[in-house]
């Protein structure tokens, strides 16, 4: 969840995608700025941390970006649960990885926290010459599912930022105290100490 005091949010964001759709190249070059041509897969998740300062906050994103091979796929609701916002990724040039990214979409909308903030990213945008999934197609299913898409080249560092910006700018300023975790303890005029006898 986001969670805010005198203008800082805290937001957990979860990267989902299909394995090679270049989510750990998009984490890296929004934390630090760089790109690796040849990324190694993601085992598990891995967890990452950074601040963007957007009109009248600062957010810090607690980013875990997750592995996107299919055994490691009933890990994935541990590090979406509880999460603010999440972008799903698919890979420009393989519609199977558009299926995946869809497939993502459908578990979050039925699984997830609800005013979780989606972002649909087609990665790999300066392999324009081997696209497969034009722009079209992903903003039609992007504005039906009530996510907002960006195309991002990790490689090129197009839209990287925008894309967690667009997202920081979206979180809820004030996140209602819904249920607070744990027991809750009555207290007030109407609570009265119970006493057991066993020890008196």
């Amino acid at each position: 969840m986001a969670s805010s005091g005198n203008k800082n949010i805290n937001a957990k964001l979860v990267l989902l995608g299909d394995v090679g759709a270049g989510k750990s190249s998009l984490v890296l070059r929004f934390v630090k700025d760089q790109f690796v041509e040849f990324q190694e897969s993601t085992i598990g998740a891995a967890f990452f941390s950074q601040t963007l300062a957007v009109n009248d906050a600062t957010v810090k994103f607690e980013i875990w970006d997750t592995a996107g091979q299919e055994r490691y796929h009933s890990l994935a609701p541990m590090y979406y649960r509880g999460a603010a916002a999440a972008i799903i990724v698919f890979d420009i040039t393989n519609q199977a990885s558009f299926e995946r990214a869809k497939k993502w979409v459908q578990e979050l909308q039925a699984q997830g926290n609800p005013n979780m903030v989606m972002a649909l990213a087609g990665n790999k945008a300066d392999l324009l010459d081997a696209r497969k999934v034009s722009a079209e197609e992903a903003e039609v299913y992007a504005q039906e599912n009530s996510l907002f898409f960006m195309e991002t080249s990790a490689k090129t560092a197009t839209n990287v930022k925008d894309i967690f910006y667009e997202i920081a700018k979206r979180l809820p300023r004030v996140q209602p105290a819904e249920n607070p975790t744990g027991m809750v303890l009555p207290n007030g005029p109407g609570a009265t100490a119970v006493s057991s006898s066993c020890c008196a």
